[in-house]
């Protein structure tokens, strides 16, 4: 019986700066394809050399000096895609691959959008919506088997959020971020994984503040990280988890990896 393919993304926030515990999760879980968000390196000091070493030849990069940055990495072999610019301007925000299969991984890092959850007074709230709009109507035209994988930097449901009512005027979780999630969503007809796995209301989050003494105590975190499959992929999943363990490592980001298995 053929071994389920395991697909796995990580906003890491620094790749060499977290690299021990990337390397851990790579020993601990083995997927076959991780997708890393906010490498924030150029492609030239990518540690390829590390990811080799792990059983990972193959890698796909979209680097940016100190910010953004995007990298797909693969036991298995894949070509590149594409890579979007669905900012508008430069940032390295996505990178896109195919498997032999004919799979289509396309990893994204949506901008998280400043504080302030008005375009007029906040441009980086403008940009992030432009952006999701600029991925709705690519999503419209897709017609390959596609899993969407990144941090969309935003909460949809109520249940991804410590409090709805508290965070319902602050940028991840605002009405209007939610609402043109939703259009992306059915401009595709995506499935949510991690809803498809654990249904709301059920707690579920990927993201706890640094700004928190004890994030387990408080636990105030949101669902910022996500999977999304056409149809015919979300078909195939077999098993979605998520890592919150990994939350307390040495040195953590402030996401865990997700993952989803799938019977292709």
């Amino acid at each position: 019986m053929t071994a389920p393919l395991r697909i796995a993304s990580w906003n890491i926030n620094s790749v060499r700066f977290r690299l021990d515990i990337v390397e851990k999760f790579l020993r601990d879980e083995a997927p076959d394809v991780l997708c890393l968000q906010e490498t924030k390196v150029i492609n030239g000091d990518f540690p390829i050399a590390a990811f080799r070493k792990a059983g990972y030849p193959h890698m796909l990069l979209n680097g940016q000096r100190m910010h953004h940055g995007v990298a797909i990495i693969s036991r298995l072999p894949m070509v590149e895609e594409d890579r979007l610019d669905w900012q508008a301007n430069g940032e390295a925000r996505h990178i896109g691959a195919r498997l032999a299969n004919g799979l289509r991984i396309e990893n994204v890092y949506i901008p998280a959008g400043g504080d302030i959850p008005d375009r007029d007074l906040n441009p980086k709230f403008g940009q992030k919506l432009d952006f999701i709009e600029r991925m709705t109507r690519w999503s419209e035209n897709l017609a390959a088997p596609t899993l969407l994988v990144g941090d969309f930097n935003i909460a949809p449901l109520e249940a991804d959020v410590w409090s709805h009512k508290q965070l319902i005027d602050v940028v991840s979780h605002t009405p209007v971020e939610v609402a043109a999630l939703n259009r992306l969503q059915a401009a595709h007809g995506w499935v949510d994984l991690g809803r498809r796995f654990t249904p709301a209301p059920a707690r579920l989050f990927t993201w706890w503040s640094y700004r928190a003494r004890d994030w387990a105590a408080s636990d105030r975190g949101r669902r910022l990280d996500h999977m999304w499959a056409s149809d015919d992929v979300a078909a195939a999943a077999v098993e979605h988890r998520v890592f919150e363990p990994v939350r307390s490592w040495n040195k953590p980001s402030d996401h865990i990896p997700i993952m989803t298995s799938f019977a292709l």
